[in-house]
């Protein structure tokens, strides 16, 4: 069975710093492209980085510079730094994973908050 677990949100200050993980379970994460979404109240899903299995990355402009995403793979995780937090970063993040050789495979994690406010 495959399964995300996603921890690491939560309620921040603008300018401060969380930290995301997902832990997957139930496949190989190297054979994937691994990514993180997120989604604000009343906007569409979103991309906000991506990381390849070879490890290359890219990122939504409104994020370059601050986030930074790495992945392990002998862990299966993927991570998602987010520094210089903005209140227009509040949004429910969410663990994205597609296999690599079938684009039609792919993977959600349940989503965690985060909240930048003062």
């Amino acid at each position: 069975q495959v399964q995300f677990v996603e921890s690491g949100g939560g309620l921040v200050q603008p300018g401060g710093s969380l930290r995301l993980s997902c832990a997957a379970s139930g496949i190989i994460s190297s054979l994937y492209a691994m990514a993180w979404y997120r989604q604000a109240p009343g906007k569409e899903r979103e991309l906000v980085a991506g990381i390849t299995s070879g490890g290359r990355t890219n990122y939504a402009d409104s994020v370059q510079g601050r986030f930074t995403i790495s992945r392990d793979n002998a862990k299966n995780t993927v991570d998602l730094q987010m520094n210089s937090l903005k209140p227009e970063d509040t949004a429910v993040y969410y663990c994205y994973a597609r296999l690599n050789i079938n684009n039609a495979i792919f993977y959600w994690g349940q989503g965690t908050q985060v909240t930048v406010s003062s």
